[in-house]
């Protein structure tokens, strides 16, 4: 199966989610197949930030030099993202992947050099991701751990990270408030 309609999409963690890697998460999912899922956390800081992440890596970062790193999820905390808007300099290559409507996504270090030496207007950049092996997400799904809801520029660029999850949650016309533990797909 190729990318199934899960992709793109939000996953917003129910409230009886308490593993406290995703407690009140809104995940991106970048992927989802047959053979599992990977996706970032929008809404988890570091204490880490642009200009010292990327001196670690030698390159020269010249936008804001408190521009934050996010935290992507628990698996692999040493690999780098970027989430990034529509830009030009990126067209037609193989190392960025159109995520959704004005929403792009990279992973490589070359695609970071171009950002650091001209950061777009949009831009996030996380370490570590989420991800789930065959039929995982799937189980959580039916199991009521998850919401889904579509994938909105704004939520990714502009809605705070403390407001995101009830923003995200509001967006499908439900009060935070009233969700209760549930088993079935949301």
């Amino acid at each position: 199966m190729a990318d199934s309609n899960l992709t793109p999409g939000f996953l917003v963690a129910m409230p009886q989610l308490l593993d406290p890697n995703f407690e009140r998460t809104v995940v991106l999912l970048i992927h989802h197949d047959d053979e599992g899922t990977f996706g970032v956390v929008l809404n988890r800081s570091t204490e880490l930030n642009a200009s010292s992440l990327c001196a670690s890596l030698e390159i020269d970062w010249r936008g804001h030099p408190d521009e934050s790193i996010d935290w992507g999820g628990p698996v692999q905390p040493q690999t780098g993202w970027m989430l990034f808007g529509e830009d030009s300099r990126f067209a037609g290559t193989d190392d960025v992947k159109p995520v959704a409507e004005g929403v792009r996504f990279a992973g490589s270090l070359d695609v970071l050099r171009q950002i650091a030496k001209e950061p777009a207007q949009d831009v996030r950049l996380l370490l570590g991701y989420a991800g789930w092996g065959p039929g995982q997400l799937e189980v959580e799904l039916t199991e009521g751990a998850w919401l889904t809801a579509p994938v909105t520029r704004n939520v990714v660029f502009d809605v705070e990270q403390q407001q995101m999850w009830d923003h995200v949650v509001r967006s499908l016309g439900v009060d935070p408030s009233t969700l209760v533990s549930t088993r079935g797909v949301h």
